[in-house]
């Protein structure tokens, strides 16, 4: 067996800290869904007082309601009712998912003279989208370039953004809302100061000037080259719709999300984009079938893949794993670009010279001018700073410590330094560009960080006896420069962070990748006007933007022929992880189809029915498929299939783990064998032909890791035709992997943010029955917190109550279980007490007993559980 395993010790140190945590749910907030219309006010209603509505959900493709029962202790068994009900087709809870992730290197300043800087290439701010030839680089990437420059830019296709929000007054993003503007339509559906716990309060006016994400998201579809940075938006001519669903900081519920979607396409929306994300796993997620039927109805929704690439695979998102809506990955920028602030240094006494850097937290650095100082002179030594400084170590606090990026933390490097005196640091970057730093620690007023570049050349001077100083200015206020560096580590392939599929039932997750590493876009005017952010958050819109400029070309939105189309013309890439590239293509859980490449799906004339295939695991091995290959030119085109293996990838580390490895996990070069019925043959004009593929899993793989393994069908034919279609499978069951370790759930302090499991028999004292949420009991009592952590996801999730002592019994079941579609992560439950029925269990002396659904498992037979207890506790109620 031939073995690869990328490595690289500081990446590994980050992901093997990688912890994963379930979306949360909503106390007592259910969602509803009617089998037929009715009024959601009047239904409400009927629990006499005992409820209120959350949010009216009755639109054309859902009719239902999201409910807030006041009895929160009990609303599992209203809820239980709730669904016998006729009336009512199902009923979930309300989940609430995160402000969407991403990474912010450098921020922008609309206030102050911009300046882009040439890199040594010739780019620049026209060279990146100024009036000549579109040459912005994640344009050059996927294409995109080809249709500005055919003056194609997605005229008469509105695309709806669902996120935080856009600062459509920014100059780059049309300076107005509603008719007759770039943002054109849309709403506010929460305000402010909605954080995800408390109530909306929305308006009709979807503007964002406090996060800035949506913003971003909107430049990088639709922004004018009208900027001081060359900054194109890859369809300037579409109509943007914005729906804001995040306040200021926070998250969101699903209901919010379902209603945001609806409006979108009741609007007559011809793309939806969402930038939005949790883990899942699951196509039956009630957030993702919403979407799903959406796409059903005819308008294409993308969504990004999710930034959880450090968890490893089987990490699939919601609303991103529904059945047909298109999961978007992310690749790095050829080009890294970086606003930076601009401050000044002199070295001896000499003339002053300028440099950039990024301002971090803290930064107070306004009229600090400095000698510098460092406690080592390699620069390519990853461990610099991470060690207590020598006693020899000067009193720092009159100079700026200059610190190389590495191993170890910003924080702890800032702490070494902070203990000699310093209230200064400047990191200086082991890779291209720079990024934002957060470094808080006693004693430490700013923190920056300035190219791998400059650091060199400072420490070249230190390190020859000269007196470096600089001359730093207010990161806010000071004039910011444009420069771009050469992606060195990473350009063109898929980026680290970048979600891996596939879901738990081996549908193929992402679809498809697009550069969303290292992207410069707008940012609200409050903020800096213009930012570049990392994260599938920004490779998302620009998928958005390509279904537009393929809609404009083909003349359809239909979402399979154009998902088709791109899967199929796709570059796949190699695996790239730690500055290593082993000799095999990425996975198809972590890059789909690969980079997409738009032109050659606009115009290709052989057609797809599918754009991917599984063959699903060994339980439920499909081995024989079959897809259509159109031939829709003006000739017959004779064409050949054949097999690309990808790299396989091991679930677990070794035989006997549980929990997926972190990235980067080890891969291996077994791959599948495929056979083609015909596997070359001739399509007339117009014509198409039915091909059998049967798959033959990997030979001597370990069954026990449960192996993914993964490759592309290329088609190739005589006029040229060069497509790949990604299929995966896995060698080994999935029905045997371990949801729930038998040691998997414990009992901890609800007040324990650490979740430390407490000593068999630890008593609890807490509040008197109906009384656990009175502030007067707060500081008396404290109650109980299962702690549940599900190696792999669990489709249900069970918890009893057992009496101990005597003949163990269940006296019941807690607040929030069963819990449905549950991703692998951490779970947890407080209890005072309160049972589903309603009732209190005695005081007296308790077990959880936990049993989690295996993938695949019949929920009927209680052999396809996993179990685990926890210790013994013990329960009084305060008199």
């Amino acid at each position: 067996m031939v073995r690869l395993v990328a490595v690289l010790l500081a990446a590994a140190a980050v992901a093997r800290a990688a912890t994963t945590s379930a979306p949360s749910i909503v106390p007592g907030a259910y969602i509803v869904e009617y089998e037929d219309d009715q009024d959601s006010a009047a239904f409400v209603n009927t629990f006499g007082g005992q409820a209120s509505l959350r949010k009216d959900l009755r639109f054309k493709l859902f009719k239902g309601a999201s409910i807030q029962f006041n009895d929160i202790k009990n609303s599992d068994k209203i809820a239980a009712k709730v669904a016998e009900l006729p009336t009512i087709k199902r009923i979930f809870p309300v989940r609430r998912y995160p402000l969407p992730q991403h990474t912010v290197h450098s921020t922008g300043d609309a206030g102050s003279e911009a300046v882009a800087k040439r890199d040594k290439k010739g780019h620049g701010d026209k060279g990146h989208g100024g009036k000549d030839k579109d040459t912005f680089t994640p344009h050059l990437m996927t294409q995109v370039n080809k249709f500005r420059d055919a003056g194609i830019k997605g005229r008469g296709v509105k695309i709806a953004i669902i996120d935080t929000g856009t600062d459509y007054l920014h100059p780059a993003l049309g300076g107005c809302f509603g008719k007759r503007c770039l943002v054109s339509y849309g709403t506010d559906l929460v305000g402010d100061a909605f954080n995800g716990a408390n109530t909306p309060e929305p308006d009709a006016d979807p503007l964002d000037n406090c996060n800035g994400h949506g913003t971003h998201v909107a430049g990088i579809i639709a922004a004018s080259s009208k900027n001081p940075y060359g900054i194109i938006g890859a369809a300037q001519d579409v109509t943007l719709g914005s729906y804001r669903v995040f306040g200021c900081t926070g998250d969101v519920g699903n209901d919010i999300l379902i209603a945001a979607y609806n409006l979108a396409y009741e609007a007559g929306s011809d793309i939806i984009t969402a930038s939005i994300g949790g883990p899942s796993g699951w196509s039956e997620d009630p957030w993702a079938t919403v979407v799903s039927r959406i796409v059903e109805n005819g308008v294409p929704c993308v969504v990004s893949a999710g930034n959880d690439g450090a968890t490893g695979i089987f990490y699939a998102s919601t609303a991103a794993n529904g059945k047909k809506v298109t999961a978007v990955g992310s690749f790095d920028n050829i080009k890294t670009p970086a606003l930076l602030s601009t401050a000044t240094f002199s070295v001896d006494g000499g003339s002053t010279a300028s440099f950039g850097f990024t301002g971090g937290e803290p930064a107070a650095w306004a009229n600090v001018s400095l000698p510098l100082w460092s406690v080592g002179f390699d620069t390519a030594d990853p461990a610099n700073g991470c060690t207590p400084y020598p006693d020899s170590t000067p009193d720092l606090s009159g100079y700026i410590v200059l610190v190389r990026r590495g191993s170890c933390t910003f924080v702890q490097k800032a702490t070494n330094a902070a203990a000699k005196g310093a209230k200064y640091v400047i990191f200086y970057n082991n890779a291209a560009g720079t990024t934002s730093v957060s470094a808080v620690v006693n004693g430490i007023l700013g923190v920056a960080m300035v190219t791998a570049e400059q650091g060199a050349s400072w420490i070249k001077s230190l390190e020859a006896g000269s007196k470096v100083v600089a001359h730093m200015t207010d990161p806010l206020t000071a004039p910011k420069s444009l420069t771009y560096f050469d992606n060195t580590a990473s350009a063109g392939f898929a980026s680290g962070y970048t979600s891996w599929g596939p879901t738990f039932e081996l549908e193929v997750k992402p679809q498809i990748s697009t550069p969303g590493g290292m992207i410069l876009s707008t940012y609200p005017r409050a903020l800096g006007s213009y930012a570049v952010l990392s994260g599938t958050s920004m490779a998302c819109p620009l998928a958005a933007a390509i279904y537009a400029l393929v809609i404009n070309v083909r003349g359809t939105k239909d979402p399979k022929t154009i998902e088709n189309l791109l899967s199929a013309t796709a570059h796949p890439n190699l695996f790239r992880a730690g500055g290593q590239s082993p000799p095999l293509l990425a996975p198809v859980p972590q890059q789909g189809a690969g980079l997409v490449q738009a032109w050659d799906a606009a115009h290709a004339t052989t057609l797809l029915s599918v754009s991917s295939l599984s063959f699903n695991d060994t339980d439920h091995f499909n081995p024989t498929q079959e897809f259509d290959i159109s031939n829709t030119g003006r000739r017959a085109v004779t064409y050949s299939l054949s097999n690309v293996g990808a790299a396989t990838a091991y679930t677990f580390a070794a035989e006997g783990d549980i929990t997926p490895d972190t990235f980067p996990s080890e891969l291996t070069a077994e791959f599948a064998t495929l056979s083609f019925s015909p596997s070359r043959f001739t399509i007339q004009a117009g014509r198409r032909k039915i091909v059998k593929v049967t798959a033959a899993a990997p030979a001597g793989l370990n069954a026990k890791r449960l192996p993914v393994y993964s490759g592309y069908v290329a088609i190739n034919g005589t006029d040229g035709t060069a497509l790949s279609l990604p299929y995966l499978g896995v060698a080994g069951s999935m029905h045997s992997a371990v949801v729930l370790d038998p040691a998997g759930a414990l009992v901890s302090r609800a007040r324990d943010h650490d979740n430390a499991p407490v000593p068999a028999n630890t008593a609890f004292v807490v509040a008197p029955p109906h009384h656990a949420n009175d502030t007067a009991y707060a500081n008396t009592t404290e109650q109980p917190k299962l702690v549940v952590t599900l190696a792999m996801g669990s489709a249900l999730v069970h918890v009893d109550v057992l009496s101990v002592g005597g003949v163990p019994a269940v006296v019941g079941q807690p607040e929030g279980v069963p819990a449905l579609y549950n991703p692998r992560g951490t779970f947890e439950y407080k209890w005072d007490g309160r049972l589903v029925d309603g009732t209190y269990a005695p005081a007296g002396v308790y077990r959880f007993a936990v049993r989690a659904l295996r993938i695949f498992g019949d929920a009927a037979k209680e052999s396809e559980f996993d179990r685990s207890e926890t210790v013994a506790f013990g329960l009084q109620y305060l008199a």
